[in-house]
């Protein structure tokens, strides 16, 4: 019986983790959750799991949780999210806490030797080098649980790393693959939250129409499998039924295949490395009868470019574009920039940066350079809106 922590339990990946925890009982047990502003959410799953620690943002919340389900300890805040990481008891953490609250919790597994399965972006974009490090110091373990990065690390147990030519990521292409780019400051928030395949919250979905979730991918991808950037490859494949490949020196190109349910790469995550019957959606190659593939246009998304060049600058400068576009995003759904405007502000932070990119040695270096362009990106975003 493997048991497992989720930090993040009420948003879709959580949930998504509590389905593959109720269609394997006897491999997997919840043994600790922590979660945001759903507390009624939350309260179910405490009474249906019965775990054993449960953290909350506020000492409000934790007061209001303490004594609705027995045996159960209610704790508050980073702190907490961070004692649900490391609980004694946890062989595995599902780490989809938003933004870069998640880092913290996710150094505090790695350090404690835990398996943690890396759903949230902010963590290695942000700070790869250090989770990587101390995954390797403490004897911890990264397994990636993003489809794309799930589907490589499949493909990559056909061949030996001195062997790998590339990694190709394959991407959606969003709503706005075959839009007018002149038409793009039009884009209203409902055409960008209108993804074509994939059902996600509003921050990924957004950031799959401007396509920096793949950018922001390459950055991960290059820390998970120690590649450099321009070996990091980009195929839009509108079908989203091709979730990434690996190409090896001999010109094999191996694939992982399935249906658009994360489901499937949190049970490889929680089960690696064995493969066990599971009850989900089989794909039907027949039905879908053709798989198409396109190369990235970057006229059309220039935000991928922008994630290249920070990648193969390395140090803060990706944490800085991780943040600055988390800014841009949030100001996009609140109407207070055009679609257009996403991209620029984070070009624009990225300009300031230069020259002044340091190493990330440590979760506060991160934080730091997160919370800086923050800053920079909130300022920039009044002068360019509508």
């Amino acid at each position: 019986m493997r048991k497992i922590s989720i930090l993040g339990s009420t948003g879709s990946i959580g949930r998504s983790t509590l389905a593959v925890v109720d269609a394997f009982p006897d491999e997997l047990s919840v043994v600790g959750l922590a979660a945001g502003a759903n507390l009624e959410l939350l309260v179910e799953q405490m009474e249906r799991y019965r775990p054993e620690l449960v953290s909350v943002r506020s000492a409000e919340d934790a007061a209001r949780l303490r004594g609705r389900t027995k045996g159960v300890e209610i704790v508050h805040g980073p702190e907490g999210a961070s004692d649900v990481a490391t609980l004694g008891s946890a062989d595995a953490v599902i780490a989809a806490i938003v933004g870069a609250a998640g880092i913290p919790p996710v150094y505090a597994a790695l350090r404690a030797g835990k398996r943690v399965g890396i759903a949230n972006k902010e963590v290695l974009v942000a700070a790869g080098d250090v989770m990587t490090r101390t995954a390797a110091e403490f004897g911890g373990e990264i397994l990636p649980v993003d489809s794309e990065h799930n589907a490589v690390h499949q493909a990559l147990r056909c061949g030996d790393h001195t062997e790998i030519q590339r990694i190709i990521l394959t991407a959606s292409g969003g709503p706005f693959l075959r839009r007018d780019p002149s038409t793009f400051g039009d884009i209203s928030i409902e055409d960008a939250l209108n993804h074509p395949t994939w059902r996600m919250g509003s921050k990924i979905s957004i950031d799959s129409a401007t396509m920096m979730n793949k950018g922001l991918e390459v950055i991960e991808a290059h820390h998970l499998f120690a590649m450099p950037a321009e070996r990091i490859d980009i195929l839009i494949h509108p079908q989203s039924i091709v979730h990434s490949m690996v190409e090896y020196v001999d010109g094999s190109i191996v694939a992982q295949l399935s249906t658009t349910d994360m489901k499937f790469p949190i049970q490889y995550a929680l089960l690696y490395p064995a493969r066990v019957t599971a009850p989900f959606a089989r794909l039907d190659l027949a039905r879908i009868r053709s798989l198409e593939f396109l190369p990235v246009d970057s006229e059309r998304f220039p935000a991928v470019e922008l994630a290249y060049a920070a990648c193969s600058e390395g140090g803060s400068m990706p944490a800085v574009l991780n943040a600055a576009n988390e800014i841009a995003v949030e100001r996009f759904l609140a109407g207070e920039l055009p679609f257009t405007g996403i991209v620029e502000v984070v070009s624009r932070v990225l300009d300031l940066h230069a020259g002044r990119t340091r190493p990330i040695q440590s979760v506060e270096d991160a934080l730091h350079w997160d919370a800086w362009a923050r800053n920079e990106a909130r300022g920039i975003g009044v002068a360019i809106e509508r």
